[in-house]
């Protein structure tokens, strides 16, 4: 996407802040469908709604408590992606907001997050809390070391995207900066900053990173990609 069409959609879109609410007391004397979603309970009232609808509701009858209340974001611009429309392995705690692509048989580790048009390849596994950038491009059989944060480009949007291609493997909190290509089968090492793009087929390592070697048969070795990780 466009970082000047993601900022329209973000500043024009209705900020929400949805919460869950119980509510007990003399609940017989309320009319809870004044709210959104209602489930009531022998001597309670669950509620889910916007927050200000939750609260003008709670101060305007004072005959009822609300006993708990829940929420996990506040003026909450573009929703969380449907998983269940995604054909790959998404485990718990991955964030991943809408209009992302994410291709088949990828692997979303605990505590990844993936940001608003991003876009990662068929077989590629994004690692335990991982950062993918707005509008980053991440190719196929990649593997993104945990930690690893792939800059974002939604601000300043004149700014062109991190684009990672295809087989590439990235060591555990390696850094790639906004604009930085990264060439097919390459590999860069555990805890670089890569402030330049890589060419094909090399290893980088350092801060800034630097080409040390040329990919090689144990390299290779050392990089391979499992495709039992992958199965569905």
């Amino acid at each position: 996407m466009d970082a000047y069409e993601i900022i329209k959609l973000i500043s024009g879109s209705k900020k929400k802040t949805p919460c869950r609410a119980l509510f007990k007391g003399d609940i017989g004397k309320c009319d809870f469908t004044t709210l959104a979603e209602t489930y009531k309970g022998v001597d309670f009232v669950e509620v889910y709604d916007e927050f200000d609808s939750v609260r003008d509701f709670a101060a305007a009858h004072p005959e009822v408590k609300m006993t708990r209340f829940e929420n996990d974001r506040r003026n909450s611009a573009i929703p969380l992606a449907d998983l269940t429309k995604i054909n790959a392995r998404i485990e718990p705690g991955a964030v991943i907001r809408e209009m992302t692509e994410i291709g088949d048989k990828c692997v979303i580790m605990m505590g990844a997050v993936i940001n608003i048009g991003a876009v990662i390849g068929e077989g590629t596994m994004i690692d335990m809390n991982s950062v993918i950038g707005g509008r980053a491009i991440v190719g196929k059989n990649c593997h993104i070391g945990a930690g690893t944060v792939l800059a974002g480009v939604i601000e300043p949007p004149s700014a062109n995207p991190v684009v990672i291609s295809d087989r590439v493997m990235i060591g555990a909190n390696a850094v790639i900066l906004e604009g930085v290509h990264v060439g097919e089968d390459s590999v860069v090492a555990a805890g670089s900053v890569v402030t330049k793009d890589v060419p094909p087929r090399c290893v980088v390592a350092g801060v800034p990173a630097k080409v040390i070697k040329q990919v090689d048969d144990v390299t290779k070795s050392k990089t391979e990609l499992v495709d039992a990780l992958r199965n569905l």
